[in-house]
C-alpha cells in the first residue's frame, strides 16, 4: 500500500548560470522522515499548472520557507524594497494551490514563507519590514552567523491553550522557536485563528477555522534538524497522520 503523497511546491532560483525549480533537502527530509510520507516536488509553473491533476493524487501539501518574499501587490501594496528577492512564479503557483487544497480538505502545513503566502492567499496582508514597525522585536537572522546559530532557538512563542497546536504538543503553554524572517503578519485573513504569538504580539502560528482537515501554519522553521526537537517531531507526525487519514478516506 503506497504512502501518502505530499506536494512540496518549488521555488525558482538560480543554479549556476541557469534558473531551476528548487526545494531544500531539509523540507523534503521532514516530509519523508518526519511525516513518513512521499514528497512530490511541484515546479512553479503558475497558471500553466494542472492543479486538478496534482490535487487528484495529493494526500497533503507542505509549503516551504524561501529567501524570496510574497509580492506586496498581491495584498494591495507597493514593494518597499525592490532589492529583496521575489518569486512571482511561486506566488502564482502556491496561492491558487492553497485555496484549492483547503476547499478539498487536503491536509496543509505551511512554514515561514508558506505561512505568509497562506495568509495572503486567503485575503490577509503582511508587514514588509518588521524591524521598522514600532514595538516589534528583531525577527531576522544574522546572515554572517553559522547555520547552527541562525537556526538556534531565538525566542519563545505563547500558545493558545485551547488551540490545535497546544493539543498536539501535549498541552504546552509556550515553546522556544528559531526566527529567520524579515516580514510577518499584519492583517490576519478572515477565517484564520491565532494559535501562537511572540512576546511582541506578532502572530507566529494560526489554523484555518472550520477546515475539513489539518490546516496549520507556523512562522518558524520546524524542519531544521526536526528529529532533534520533540516539538517538531510531534508537528510533522501529526501532519503525516492527517495525510494518512485523508488517503484512507478517499
Amino acid at each position: 500500500m503506497r504512502s501518502p503523497i505530499v506536494l512540496v511546491p518549488a521555488c525558482v532560483a538560480q543554479a549556476g548560470p541557469h534558473l531551476a525549480h528548487t526545494a531544500h533537502l531539509k523540507y523534503v527530509a521532514a516530509v519523508a522522515d518526519g511525516a513518513r510520507c512521499t514528497p512530490l516536488i511541484v515546479p512553479a509553473l503558475g497558471a500553466a499548472t494542472d492543479f486538478e491533476a496534482l490535487l487528484a493524487v495529493a494526500d497533503g501539501v507542505m509549503l516551504t520557507g524561501s529567501p524570496s518574499n510574497v509580492n506586496a501587490g498581491l495584498y494591495g501594496e507597493t514593494v518597499l524594497d525592490p532589492s529583496l528577492p521575489q518569486d512571482p512564479a511561486r506566488d502564482a503557483t502556491t496561492l491558487p494551490l492553497i485555496r484549492a487544497a483547503i476547499k478539498r480538505g487536503i491536509p496543509l502545513l505551511a512554514i515561514c514563507r508558506g505561512f505568509q503566502e497562506m495568509n495572503v492567499a486567503l485575503g490577509g496582508s503582511l508587514h514588509q519590514a518588521l524591524h521598522g514597525v514600532p514595538g516589534m522585536a528583531e525577527h531576522r537572522e544574522r546572515k554572517d552567523d553559522p547555520l547552527d546559530q541562525q537556526y538556534a532557538p531565538s525566542h519563545r512563542v505563547l500558545l493558545d491553550p485551547g488551540g490545535q497546536l497546544a493539543r498536539l504538543l501535549d498541552g504546552a503553554g509556550e515553546i522556544m522557536v528559531n526566527s529567520l524572517h524579515g516580514q510577518g503578519i499584519n492583517r490576519l485573513a478572515a477565517g484564520l485563528a491565532v494559535e501562537a504569538r511572540a512576546d511582541d504580539g506578532l502572530v507566529e502560528a494560526y489554523r484555518v477555522e472550520g477546515a475539513k482537515s489539518f490546516a496549520l501554519a507556523v512562522q518558524w522553521h520546524p524542519e531544521w534538524r526536526f528529529s532533534e526537537n520533540p516539538d517538531s517531531v510531534k508537528l510533522f507526525r501529526a501532519f503525516g497522520d492527517a495525510c494518512r487519514a485523508y488517503k484512507a478516506d478517499r
